[in-house]
């Protein structure tokens, strides 16, 4: 299995989410991710809040995060089902995706996100499609 290193060293592959938002993994294993979004001021929208962009693109990478970096298949997103609950006040958002179903061809997730101050931002559902596209990551890990 994958080291936490390893599969942070994949993802940075993934530059939008982790360079441009600057989403970071905090956890990893089968079917389950936490994420995290230290907030500054290119996180806000103009009226000071956390933008929806930033909280939608944390949520998805963390999808992505406990979709793939345990598989040997590349799951990509199909439809995504974002609500906001109430906006950040905390500096810090975490994204926590579990899986709820995985098949032959498709995938089910649930990502929950939260605040450092403990306050449910925003719920999001994945359905996604499990591609025939082999994953080539982690080439130390058995």
């Amino acid at each position: 299995m994958p080291t936490l290193e390893e599969i942070r060293a994949f993802f940075a592959a993934d530059r939008f989410a982790t360079e441009t938002v600057g989403v970071e993994i905090v956890a990893a294993e089968p079917g389950h991710a936490v994420c995290a979004l230290r907030l500054g001021p290119g996180h806000r929208n103009a009226a000071g809040m956390p933008q929806g962009g930033a909280v939608f693109t944390l949520a998805d990478f963390c999808f992505a995060v406990s979709a793939n970096a345990f598989s040997d298949r590349i799951s990509v997103s199909m439809q995504h089902d974002i609500t906001y609950l109430t906006a950040s006040r905390g500096s810090v958002l975490y994204a926590d995706s579990r899986c709820v179903r995985c098949g032959r061809t498709t995938c089910f997730y649930t990502v929950e996100v939260t605040d450092d101050l403990g306050v449910h931002v925003a719920h999001m559902t994945v359905n996604g499609f499990v591609t025939e596209k082999k994953i080539e990551k982690h080439e130390n890990s058995h």
